[in-house]
């Protein structure tokens, strides 16, 4: 926030509130500096990518902050009200919309339009945070070492491993997570000690955590102590909550599919981008057309 009276915002910028245009220097912006926009990290800079298909519709300032995977809308509204947002050298306000002829600045930098939509499976390890804080140890961007910037879609536990998605496009990740569509996940989960045929019933039935009823799910025995579960909803450590409720530890929680998505073709730390039948069933299920998104 400006300080009171001084005319400058908490970085520095320069303001002036009667027309709410912002100067820092003589050179007015300069390009964003992304850490994984185009360049590799032990490689030199490359060209970014760009849509295949014009960008002509108008969006809200924060969906292009998420269009562009810089930062979920939230954290783009505190940029915008901390007036580190400008959009043709004005302070941006929460609300205002944007098109491909605007040139829209955070803290100076000009942020390109029409970086490619990318969309990555990862086979998680156990340890790694599924966050894209840079500070935290082992976290998810840094482990992948992708070019682009991505962030993940949902999240799997730090001591859980398996499968878990990677995008730029902010725009599918609530599409893929609502829970009224239905999307099965489907886990491999062992405890620590062999359940009987009452548990599997009370889990497939619903478990109340969180001061309510989990959803209906289905789950397949692999053995004394292990079994498979198909969820269609997403809650914090949902199967772990769940198996507590009813006297069992999770030892080993291990993600195999989200959708139709599976880690075939992956071992343990690997990534890649989705195939073009992977991103094509992807759209149908969250009914996008199949030219969307095409890279």
């Amino acid at each position: 926030r400006a300080a009171a009276g001084s005319g400058r915002s908490r970085d520095g910028h320069q303001r002036n509130c009667s027309d709410r245009r912002v100067c820092r220097s003589t050179i007015l912006y300069r390009p964003i500096d992304l850490p994984h926009a185009g360049t590799y990290q032990c490689g030199p800079p490359r060209p970014l990518k760009r849509h295949t298909l014009p960008v002509t519709d108008k969006l809200r300032i924060n969906k292009f902050f998420t269009h562009h995977g810089i930062c979920s809308r939230r954290e783009a509204d505190r940029l915008i009200e901390s007036a580190r947002v400008t959009i043709n050298q004005r302070v941006a306000g929460l609300g205002d919309q944007v098109g491909p002829g605007d040139v829209i600045a955070r803290d100076g930098q000009v942020i390109p339009w029409g970086t490619a939509p990318l969309y990555i499976k990862y086979y998680k390890p156990v340890g790694v945070t599924t966050t894209s804080e840079s500070h935290v140890p082992r976290n998810i961007i840094a482990e992948i070492g992708h070019p682009e910037r991505i962030f993940p879609i949902g999240r799997l536990d730090k001591d859980s491993s398996g499968l878990i998605l990677l995008t730029n496009d902010g725009d599918i990740v609530n599409e893929i997570l609502r829970t009224e569509r239905g999307h099965e996940r489907e886990y491999e989960v062992s405890v620590d000690h062999p359940f009987d045929q009452t548990f599997i019933d009370r889990m497939t039935q619903g478990v109340v955590i969180l001061d309510r009823p989990t959803k209906p799910c289905r789950i397949e025995r692999l053995g004394p102590a292990r079994f498979r579960i198909i969820l269609t909803e997403g809650r914090n450590r949902q199967i772990r909550r769940m198996c507590q409720v009813l006297g069992y530890r999770v030892l080993t929680l291990h993600r195999v599919r989200i959708i139709h998505i599976t880690l075939d073709g992956l071992v343990s730390g690997q990534w890649k981008p989705l195939t073009r039948v992977e991103r094509e069933q992807l759209f149908l299920a969250v009914r996008r057309g199949s030219n969307q998104g095409a890279t």
